[in-house]
């Protein structure tokens, strides 16, 4: 948000002098957050910077940083994530991590967990998701499944922030796949 002010210059003696006040114009810049932000007290920020072509660089509150880019027909180097890709992979480790942790503060002995996330966008702009669809593959040795599928429902339905927001246009289903070990196999390893 650009403001402008005047300044006024006007010295001890000016007025004895009888000089009239000298005005300057002068450019100042005010970073102040949107009303909207300061009511609810947005505390997260990101900074997206751009390099060339569709290349840019988004930059977190947190200190982190990543490569977006567009595909080559669209003047893309492919050098990163499609941003609709980073929507996506956002919102599958939104609910593993929601997953995880339910799961660990229930005392159950998980020891992987892997969020598959498939989605279907709208033909026409905006190219918003009209479907997703979700598979969680969790490990662990003696889990309990009530508990895992609980786990799910509770992310999905109450903390996942991303899966709530984007059922709001998206179709969003699950499906969830227990496996008794230490890891979930690497996807070439499950189609053999």
């Amino acid at each position: 948000m650009l403001a402008y002010c005047n300044a006024q210059r006007n010295g001890p003696d000016a007025s004895n002098l009888g000089q009239s006040s000298i005005s300057a114009r002068k450019r100042v810049v005010v970073q102040q957050k949107p009303a909207f932000l300061r009511q609810i007290g947005a505390d997260m920020k990101t900074r997206i910077k751009w390099n060339e072509g569709m290349s840019f660089v988004g930059e977190t509150g947190s200190g982190h940083a990543l490569v977006i880019d567009g595909a080559p027909e669209h003047g893309g180097r492919n050098l990163g994530m499609r941003p609709m890709e980073l929507v996506l992979t956002g919102t599958a480790a939104c609910t593993a991590f929601d997953v995880v942790l339910i799961l660990k503060k229930g005392r159950q002995p998980v020891t992987d967990c892997v969020v598959t996330a498939e989605a279907e966008r709208a033909p026409d702009e905006p190219k918003v998701f009209t479907r997703i669809h979700l598979v969680y593959h969790v490990s662990g040795h003696g889990l309990n499944p009530a508990q895992v599928e609980r786990a799910v429902k509770l992310s999905k339905e109450k903390y996942c922030s991303a899966t709530i927001m984007l059922a709001r246009t998206a179709a969003v289903t699950w499906d969830l796949v227990l496996v008794d070990g230490d890891r979930v196999p690497p996807p070439d390893s499950a189609a053999a």
